[in-house]
C-alpha cells in the first residue's frame, strides 16, 4: 500500500480535489484517480470527499494507492525479440501468427502472456498487474508493438499516438502494379455494415483515415509499397489498399475470392511494421526503432527478382 500527504496552499484553493491530484500525482491517470476516489482511498481532513469537492487552504489530503490486482491471465515462457527496452518501456518485434491480447479462443501464446513472464517489475496500468499495449498489430501482421512498463509512461505513449506524434512506417507487397510512385488515400474507415468483421471505406461512413504510399520496387504484377498512416483505424492500410484494388498479398479477409492466386503467395498478409519514431515518454529523447523484413517477406523478394 502506498501512501502521500499533502497539504493545500493557496496556490491550489478552491481546485477540484481530482485535478489537485492530477497535478500532483501526475503519472497516475484522472480515471484511474476518480476510481480511487470513488472506492474512498482518498480523505481530506480524514473525510471521503467526492471527485468535485473543492480543496482549501491548509486541508491535509491523504491517498492511499492499493496494491495491484494480480491479472488472470498466465504469463508464459515465449520468446521475445527485444528492439528496445529500459524501465519504463519496450518495443517487441512481433512475429505473424501471435496475437496481442488475450480473447475468446487466444486465451495462450498471446503477445500479452509473453509479456507477463518477461517483465518481472511491472508497475500496473489502471490498478492491474498486466503490461501496458499502447497499440495493436493485427494477427497476421507482423513488427514493431510499443509496450508500457509503468502506468506513467503508458499515459504519455497513449496521449502521443492520440496526438499523432509517433511517426510509423510499414512496408508491404500488395497485387498489381501501382500507377503512382507515390500517393495518398483519404478515405474514411468504419465498421463494414453487414460483414462485422470487417471495415470499409464508404462515404460519409466511419472516422477520418489517411495513408500516404511509396513505390519501393515493382514487380511483374505486384509492387512494393513503404507506407506512412497518420493515422490508426482498424485494419486501416489493408482497407485503403484493397480499395484502390491493391489488396495486400496473402490477406484473406480484404484481397477477394483468391488472394494467393497465381504465382504472387504468402501464407500471411504481406504486411509488416517496419519504424517507429517517437520521443522516449520519460526522457524525451529521440527513439528510431526499426526491424528487418520478416524470413517469408524477405523470401518473397529474393524469389521474385
Amino acid at each position: 500500500m502506498q501512501c502521500f500527504e499533502f497539504e493545500v496552499d493557496e496556490a491550489s484553493s478552491k481546485k477540484r480535489l481530482d485535478v489537485f491530484l492530477s497535478e500532483n500525482l501526475p503519472e497516475i491517470s484522472r480515471s484511474r484517480l476518480k476510481k480511487l476516489i470513488d472506492e474512498d482511498q482518498v480523505t481530506v481532513n480524514e473525510k471521503s470527499r467526492p471527485a468535485g469537492y473543492k480543496v482549501r487552504v491548509k486541508e491535509k489530503i491523504v491517498f492511499k494507492i492499493p496494491p495491484l490486482e494480480r491479472l488472470d491471465t498466465a504469463s508464459e515462457n515465449i520468446p521475445l525479440e527485444i528492439i528496445f527496452e529500459d524501465e519504463h518501456m519496450l518495443a517487441v518485434n512481433k512475429p505473424a501468427g501471435m496475437v496481442v491480447h488475450p480473447a475468446p479462443g487466444h486465451s495462450q501464446g498471446t503477445l500479452v502472456n509473453a509479456l507477463l513472464h518477461h517483465c518481472k517489475d511491472l508497475s500496473g496500468i489502471g490498478g492491474v498487474e498486466r503490461p501496458g499495449i499502447v497499440h495493436r498489430l493485427d494477427k497476421e501482421t507482423s513488427g514493431l508493438v510499443l509496450v508500457a512498463k509503468t502506468e506513467a509512461a503508458h499515459k504519455i505513449l497513449a496521449a502521443q499516438f492520440k496526438k499523432r506524434e509517433i511517426k510509423k512506417e510499414y512496408r508491404a507487397f500488395v497485387k498489381g502494379n501501382v500507377k503512382k510512385d507515390n500517393g495518398t488515400i483519404d478515405s474514411p474507415v468504419g465498421r463494414h455494415q453487414t460483414q462485422r468483421k470487417k471495415m470499409d471505406t464508404r462515404l460519409g461512413h466511419g472516422r477520418p483515415a489517411c495513408t500516404h504510399y511509396e513505390v519501393l520496387q515493382r514487380g511483374k504484377n505486384w509492387t512494393y509499397l513503404k507506407l506512412h498512416p497518420e493515422t490508426g483505424r482498424t485494419h486501416q492500410i489493408r482497407v485503403h489498399l484493397a480499395s484502390i484494388h491493391h489488396p495486400v498479398i496473402g490477406d484473406k479477409l480484404y484481397g477477394g475470392k483468391n488472394p494467393n492466386s497465381g504465382p504472387l503467395k504468402m501464407e500471411r498478409q504481406a504486411l509488416h511494421a517496419h519504424h517507429l519514431e517517437l520521443n522516449h515518454p520519460i526522457s524525451g529523447v529521440l527513439l528510431s526503432l526499426f526491424t528487418d523484413l520478416p524470413f517469408d517477406m524477405e523470401s518473397f523478394l529474393q524469389s521474385h527478382k
